[in-house]
C-alpha cells in the first residue's frame, strides 16, 4: 500500500524567512526585538532625510543684487536650483531684473531720498520671489562707479538712506551689505560669471577665460569729458589747430556742425589720455597709466562697450583690431548727414563711436600691445546663454561661499503630515514585529492518526 499523501501547508517563511522560526532562533527573542526595533527605526530616520533632502535638493534658492550705477540702478533676482560641480546650478527661467533711473548720484541735493528710488525696484523683486522665500534671500545693494566720485560724507548719507529701506525690505539685509565696491571687484565678478558661463570655473587657471570690461555709457562719458579738456590744454600743442578751433573741433566727436571726425587723432588722443600718470609709475613698465599690468596671454572675452562697439560695426565676433580701425576710420570721417542716414534707428549718441573705437584700439594695441591681427579676444556680452555681468559674479561668489550652512530652507512645516504619517506607520510596523516576536514559538505537524494538523508550541 502506497504511503499516505500529506497535504502541503504553505510555510511562512517562504514568504517571510526574516520571522522564521526554529528552536535555536528563539534563544533570545528579546535581543532580536530590540535589534529589528533599532532597525527599523533607522529606515524610518533613513527615509525621512531622503524626503527632506530630496526636498532641498529641487527647491530654488533666491539672491538679490543691487547694481547703484551712475545712470541707473538695477536689480537682479537670481535663482538657483541645486548645485553642480560646487556650484549653485542656475535658474535661468526663473532670474529677473529691472532698471530704474536716475542712478543714486542724482540725490546729492537731498541724500535722504535715495533710498526712495529703491522701494519700486523691492516690490518688483517680491513679486518674483516666493513669499516663503523672502525672509531668507539676501539683498546686497553694491554701489559702483556713480557713487565712488562723490564726497565720502554724501555717499555715506545716501547709502544710510538706502539702508532704511533695504532693512524694512522683508529680505534677508545687514548694514554691511550696502556698499560702494571698488573697480578691481567689478572685474573679479565679471571674471567668475564669464567663467561659470563657460563652464571652466574651479578649472585649472590656465584653462580659464580671462575678461575685458570696458564701463557703460556713462563711464565713456566721463572718458570723453576727460578727453576734451585734455584737448583744450597745453598737452596737445602738436595740432596745427589754434585753440579756438581745437576748442570747437573734437576729432573723436563727429556731428553736423563739424562734418566729420580723425580717427588717428582721436585715438592719438585717446592714447595721451590713457598713458597720462604714466610719470608716476613705480614699476618697471607700466601699460596703463602708473598701473603694472601683466602681459595679457589667453583667450579673453570683451563685454560691455567692447561688445557694444563691435556689434554697431557690424563685425564678428572673433573681428580683430584691424578690423575695427577700418570701421572705426570709415565712420568717424565719414560726412555726420550721411551717417544718420545709414544708422537711422540708433537712439544713442552716434558720435561716441567714433571714440569708442580710436579707444578700444589705444587701448588693447597701443598700450597692452594685443597684435592688430589677433582674433584671440571674443566680444560678446554672453555665454551659454548666459548674461555674463558683474553682478551675476557676485551672486555666484556670495551663494557659493554660504552653500554648507544656509542652502537648505526650512522644509519641515510643508511636509509634516507626510512625513507623520510615514514615520507612524513604520513604527506600528516595528513595534507589531517585536510583539510577535515576544510570542512561544509554535510548531505545526500533522497527526496521521487524526487527520489533521496540530500547533505545539515549542520551548
Amino acid at each position: 500500500m502506497d504511503a499516505p499523501k500529506l497535504p502541503i501547508r504553505p510555510s511562512s517563511a517562504r514568504f517571510f524567512p526574516f520571522i522564521s522560526r526554529s528552536p535555536s532562533s528563539t534563544h533570545n527573542p528579546y535581543r532580536r526585538c530590540i535589534w529589528i526595533s533599532v532597525s527599523f527605526l533607522s529606515l524610518a530616520f533613513l527615509l525621512l532625510y531622503i524626503v527632506v533632502s530630496s526636498r532641498s535638493s529641487t527647491s530654488a534658492r533666491f539672491g538679490i543684487v543691487i547694481d547703484g550705477g551712475s545712470s541707473g540702478t538695477r536689480i537682479h533676482i537670481f535663482s538657483s536650483k541645486g548645485i553642480m560641480g560646487g556650484f549653485p546650478l542656475l535658474d535661468l527661467k526663473s532670474m529677473a531684473v529691472m532698471r530704474k533711473t536716475p542712478g543714486l548720484s542724482s540725490y546729492l541735493g537731498d541724500p535722504e531720498l535715495s533710498g526712495e528710488s529703491l522701494v519700486e525696484l523691492l516690490e518688483f523683486a517680491k513679486e518674483k520671489v516666493p513669499n516663503d522665500w523672502h525672509k531668507v534671500t539676501e539683498v546686497r545693494l553694491m554701489a559702483t562707479a556713480g557713487l565712488r566720485m562723490v564726497e565720502v560724507g554724501l555717499r555715506e548719507r545716501i547709502l544710510e538712506s538706502c539702508r532704511r529701506v533695504l532693512r524694512l525690505s522683508g529680505f534677508q539685509f545687514k548694514d554691511d551689505w550696502a556698499t560702494v565696491i571698488p573697480g578691481s571687484d567689478e572685474g573679479v565678478y565679471a571674471w567668475v560669471a564669464a567663467n561659470y558661463a563657460l563652464g571652466s570655473l574651479g578649472s585649472d587657471p590656465e584653462n580659464t577665460t580671462g575678461i575685458l570690461e570696458l564701463g557703460g555709457a556713462s563711464a565713456q562719458n566721463v572718458a570723453r569729458e576727460s578727453l576734451q579738456k585734455l584737448l583744450n590744454s597745453s598737452d596737445l600743442k602738436s595740432y596745427e589747430e589754434s585753440d579756438q578751433e581745437r576748442t570747437n573741433i573734437d576729432p573723436c566727436s563727429p556731428n553736423e556742425f563739424s562734418h566729420g571726425g580723425n580717427f588717428s587723432k582721436c585715438r592719438s588722443a585717446a592714447l595721451t589720455l590713457l598713458q597720462k600718470e604714466k610719470d608716476n609709475c613705480l614699476y618697471q613698465q607700466c601699460h596703463l597709466g602708473s598701473s603694472f599690468l601683466p602681459k595679457v596671454q589667453g583667450e579673453f572675452i570683451a563685454t560691455e562697450n567692447f561688445y557694444y562697439t563691435s556689434k554697431f560695426f557690424g563685425l564678428n565676433p572673433r573681428s580683430s583690431l584691424s578690423d575695427l580701425i577700418l570701421a572705426g576710420r570709415e565712420f568717424c570721417e565719414e560726412d555726420w548727414s550721411k551717417n544718420k542716414q545709414k544708422y537711422p534707428s540708433a537712439t544713442e549718441d552716434l558720435s561716441r563711436y567714433c571714440f569708442s573705437a580710436a579707444y578700444i584700439v589705444a587701448l588693447l594695441h597701443d598700450s597692452f600691445g594685443i597684435p592688430l591681427d589677433d582674433r584671440r579676444i571674443e566680444y560678446a556680452n554672453q555665454a551659454g546663454g548666459i548674461q555674463i555681468e558683474w553682478a551675476l559674479g557676485a551672486y555666484l561668489t556670495q551663494a557659493t561661499n554660504s552653500l554648507e550652512k544656509n542652502w537648505t530652507k526650512p522644509v519641515l512645516p510643508d511636509n509634516i503630515m507626510l512625513l507623520f504619517l510615514v514615520t507612524s506607520t513604520l513604527l506600528a510596523f516595528a513595534a507589531w514585529l517585536g510583539y510577535k516576536w515576544k510570542q512561544p514559538g509554535l510548531k505545526t505537524i500533522y497527526d496521521l492518526e487524526k487527520g489533521r494538523y496540530i500547533t505545539t508550541r515549542v520551548s
